[in-house]
This record gives C-alpha cells, sequence and structure tokens, in this order.
C-alpha cells in the first residue's frame, strides 16, 4: 500500500494569491470580503504525515495531478507543506486524490436540536 492510500488532506479555509514572485514562491491569504476568483488558491494540508515524509507525499500528489494536467505547487505555509492549486481546479484535485485513495476532511457545522 502506498503513503497515498494512507494519506489524510484538508482544504485550507481561505483563499490564497500568489505573491509578486508568482507560481512557487510566496502564498499569501485573500481578503475574505473579494469576490472569488477562478485564478485564486485553494490549498490542501496534510494531517496524516509530518516532516519529510509530508514533503515527500505532497510532491507525490503534485506529481499524481501533473497526470491530468493540474498544476499545482508545494509550498510552506504555517510551517507546514501544503499542496495549492487554482480555484477551478478544485474538483478535478479532489476527484484525482480520492481515486487514489487520499481521505479528503471535511469540516462539518455542529448539528444542534431547538
Amino acid at each position: 500500500m502506498s503513503g497515498l492510500q494512507l494519506s489524510i488532506v484538508h482544504r485550507l479555509p481561505h483563499s490564497y494569491r500568489w505573491c509578486a514572485e508568482g507560481p512557487g514562491g510566496k502564498i499569501e491569504p485573500q481578503d475574505n470580503n473579494l469576490l472569488a476568483n477562478e485564478q485564486d488558491l485553494i490549498g490542501l494540508r496534510l494531517l496524516s504525515h509530518d516532516g519529510k515524509s509530508a514533503w515527500e507525499v505532497m510532491q507525490q500528489m503534485k506529481m499524481m495531478l501533473a497526470e491530468i494536467e493540474v498544476n499545482g505547487s508545494v509550498v510552506e505555509c504555517e510551517g507546514e507543506p501544503c499542496l495549492f492549486v487554482r480555484r477551478c481546479d478544485e474538483s478535478a484535485t479532489t476527484c484525482r486524490l480520492k481515486n487514489q485513495g487520499v481521505a479528503i476532511a471535511e469540516t462539518f457545522a455542529a448539528w444542534q436540536r431547538a
């Protein structure tokens, strides 16, 4: 079983954009009050790995996405490797990762009884 099949990723809550350096450089969070743009970036963070293995798994995911012509970049964000793809590629990204055995953790709102 590959490391990818044991991986769990979580979508970061913000939209991001490239700083002046462009793709592969630094990213910065977007203002939540701005309208979403298809060129904005979404980020995925590993919950299942850390350290060197996290970087390796993220690189594997990036290569896996490249096979379906989705460009991604692995960039450090808040001290951890994160995979960033364009917002317009989010559906293809999650579909590809799920089909390869990667679990996508989702945030659920608490259900309350009245």
